[in-house]
């Protein structure tokens, strides 16, 4: 075998290898759903999650679910225990520091980082890691930051990482946002929902929170609201915010959400889920 032909094929396993390795950097991508309470965002948000997985537009995936709710949990018809959550798993971290069960020298940083990881539930598609509330009082901001720093840690194991925001604010305040690729801020056809979007953009410009592309996205708007929607986001003036689309009010997708199934299983052929494909297109 000549000299040549080994240069060559070394060459060429390196341009696979070097092709291999930025395409998959290229995919990686957290897009986080906000919005006010009540608007539909967790919906959305699996909605997208089914256009993700029927499309194999990413091979691993994780879910973030960081509203106190853990709605996601609830749409997906899953049955997702407190200790089993993030939350649950730091209230036990807490009960035991104030009784002075922890030595004053145990890593705590470690173990919180442990905990979270035991908190991944492994779906058949992707994972699924529930925040949890918070209970008790007394500021813990030690835990937070170890947080932070974990699910930072986390999403950089998959291709794509999907957030669902909490209804407030505070999500962003914390600057827990700062490495968000895609934003998608859901308004339902209400007054509140589009005064919760404007603001939501205030906080970004105010702590100079970066996002590649901002989307906002109309929820159960009936078709004759639609426009002003359309003149709310034009008004903007913005160039990194453009109205993704509209999704109607269904039936069908109301009807799971109060019986407790599973989003994911919905008929391709619905018609909010065909509105859906279009609109998310978009995004990935």
């Amino acid at each position: 075998m000549n000299n040549n032909f080994l240069i060559n094929l070394r060459f060429s396993l390196i341009k696979v290898v070097f092709y291999y390795y930025i395409k998959r950097r290229k995919m990686k991508k957290i897009i986080a759903f906000a919005g006010k309470g009540g608007v539909g965002k967790t919906t959305s948000l699996v909605l997208f999650l089914k256009y993700v997985l029927e499309n194999k537009k990413a091979q691993d995936i994780l879910v973030i679910d960081s509203d106190p709710d853990a709605n996601v949990a609830d749409v997906i018809g899953e049955e997702v225990k407190f200790c089993d959550t993030i939350g649950g798993k730091m209230k036990i971290l807490k009960n035991k520091i104030q009784s002075m069960k922890l030595s004053p020298n145990t890593p705590k940083n470690q173990l919180i980082e442990s905990d979270v990881y035991t908190c991944l539930i492994e779906m058949d598609d992707f994972d699924l890691l529930e925040m949890g509330r918070q209970e008790g009082e007394g500021c813990y901001c030690f835990i937070n930051d170890v947080l932070k720093r974990v699910i930072d840690t986390l999403s950089k194991n998959y291709d794509l990482t999907i957030l669902d925001s909490p209804a407030g604010l505070e999500h962003f305040a914390r600057k827990t946002g700062r490495d968000v690729t895609d934003l998608v801020i859901v308004s339902d056809a209400s007054k509140m929902g589009i005064h919760t979007m404007k603001r939501i953009l205030e906080i970004i410009d105010e702590l100079t929170l970066k996002f590649e592309k901002i989307w906002i996205l109309g929820n159960r708007f009936p078709e004759d609201l639609k426009d002003i929607l359309v003149k709310e986001v034009e008004n903007l003036n913005r160039d990194r915010v453009k109205l993704l689309g509209f999704i109607s009010n269904n039936e069908e997708i109301s009807k799971i959400n109060i019986t407790g199934g599973n989003l994911i299983d919905l008929s391709e052929e619905n018609s909010s889920y065909q509105e859906a494909i279009e609109i998310f297109a978009k995004i990935i």
